[in-house]
């Protein structure tokens, strides 16, 4: 009997952190050039509601569509979506103080140390907070004395620790030559196992499974997580599903750069599919290092400084129910080693190959996400607008394929694309930040098939020159037929 693997739920969070955009790898590496740069800074950070009405955000949290985004005036920062909330229809948006107490709950090893004060604060904060549970209250501790706390900082190369500008703590490294644990590695890697265990936690309460029928985790998520001898050993995954309660899950970490999320997909589809587990979870945490990225380009254009949240997001792969849109697993495209690094040939592997194999044609795919980065963010330093050029060789390809005319590139780009919504935190915008909307779509009959598209650099740890890249089809679930 065929075991066809659907998504069953999905999650989505953000997490606005503007005191750690400080710590980001681009910012800091500037500030350390120029200490004076640390407070331009912070006067182009933009406040929790400020964030929250930003209507990208609202996008990716499901609130408001791509087709409202698409129809959005601009400059999208200057104009606030009215009466925007942070709880959304695929998650919430995380205030900065809340996550400290999730920041501190995560932490196993006294890595993060925070004043008397702020850890009385985080514990009345938690008791409000319904995705709180009560092993994160036994973590918090009682703090620890900001003399204690500067010394730290002062001689043990210990990160300081701010909120809304004010040191609240600081966070250790735990070991004095080894490298991979240092204060700056290990506050990325906690980073991701809170955001991660956030957004699996929301994850479980949108779904009606219970924590203990989850059967594997799996992480796409852009940490390390090691020490000297194991560098970027894991277990992520693991970490996270030890601090969401799924008590009889295991799992493993996927790492293929920015595709991570689509390479993790699959492989929960295919364990689904084979019978080897019934409930599996996906899901990426945040990166710190890609906070305030290209906050360059915004100070250049006196705007706010918009990478200064974290994204998090979680699937639930599960055997078909009759009404979940299907993974179709035969229509998976790769990037063989042998195709080569040139976009259009990335694009025509990913894109043209897997529907030729299942019989498809373009017109039968409603439409195609592929990386979703917001342009806003990206545009102001150079970057160019990523989805947009995605899409316009897509409909090149498609001309060339004899698919579409030349004159119909402008209708396919509009029919077929998006704008990006999604923050630039690498495997985030991995085209699954429309994965939520296009199931939703497809079970309410408003759209039968979606395709995911994700490129990845293997060149960027200088292992590889090759680029990398993975696809897959979501259909809808023919018992809805």
């Amino acid at each position: 009997m065929e075991r066809k693997p659907v998504i069953k739920a999905y999650a989505y969070n953000l997490i606005h952190t503007p005191d750690f955009v400080l710590h980001g790898s681009k910012p800091l590496r500037e500030i350390t050039l120029k200490p004076e740069l640390a407070e331009v800074i912070r006067s182009h950070f933009r406040s929790f509601e400020q964030a929250v009405s930003y209507i990208p955000n609202q996008v990716f949290l499901g609130s408001r569509t791509p087709e409202d985004l698409a129809n959005w005036p601009k400059p999208w920062w200057e104009n606030a979506v009215s009466g925007a909330v942070a709880d959304c229809a695929y998650g919430s948006f995380l205030d900065q103080k809340t996550f400290y107490g999730l920041l501190k709950a995560s932490d196993l090893f006294d890595l993060v140390w925070l004043t008397p004060e702020f850890t009385s604060e985080l514990r009345k904060v938690l008791k409000n907070y319904d995705l709180a549970m009560e092993d994160d209250f036994d973590h918090l501790g009682e703090g620890t004395s900001i003399d204690a706390i500067s010394k730290n900082i002062e001689c043990k190369q210990s990160l300081p620790l701010y909120n809304e500008g004010k040191l609240i703590g600081c966070f250790n490294r735990d070991h004095d030559q080894d490298e991979a644990l240092t204060g700056h590695i290990l506050l990325e890697n906690l980073i991701t196992k809170a955001s991660g265990s956030l957004v699996v936690r929301e994850l479980l309460k949108k779904s009606d499974v219970e924590p203990g029928d989850i059967d594997f985790i799996m992480s796409c998520s852009e940490e390390a997580v090691g020490d000297r001898y194991q560098r970027g050993g894991g277990n992520m995954a693991k970490a996270v599903g030890e601090m969401s309660g799924l008590l009889n899950a295991t799992g493993c970490d996927i790492k293929a750069f920015c595709a991570g999320p689509i390479y993790a997909l699959v492989h929960a589809s295919a364990l689904v599919s084979s019978g080897t587990f019934d409930n599996v979870i996906v899901f990426g945490g945040g990166c710190m290092s890609k906070l305030g990225m290209k906050f360059s380009g915004h100070l250049k254009h006196d705007m706010p400084i918009l990478e200064d949240e974290l994204g998090a997001m979680a699937f639930l792969v599960a055997t078909d129910d009759g009404k979940s849109p299907v993974i179709r697993l035969d229509s998976v495209g790769k990037h063989r080693i042998g195709d080569g690094s040139s976009q259009q040939e990335i694009l025509k592997s990913l894109l043209m190959t897997p529907l030729e194999k299942i019989g498809l044609k373009i017109a039968d795919i409603d439409k195609i996400a592929t990386e979703l980065h917001n342009p806003e963010v990206t545009e102001p330093q150079g970057s160019g607008n990523v989805p947009l050029n995605n899409y316009k060789l897509m409909a090149a390809l498609s001309v060339m394929h004899g698919d579409i005319e030349r004159g119909e590139m402008d209708d396919f780009i509009k029919k077929k694309g998006m704008p990006g919504f999604a923050p630039t935190q690498g495997h985030i915008p991995a085209a699954v930040p429309y994965l939520g909307h296009a199931a939703t779509a497809i079970r309410e009959g408003h759209m039968r098939r979606a395709m995911f598209i994700a490129k990845g650099s293997l060149f960027l740890g200088r292992m590889s020159r090759q680029s990398d890249g993975l696809s897959f089809i979501l259909e809808k679930n023919s018992a809805q037929n």
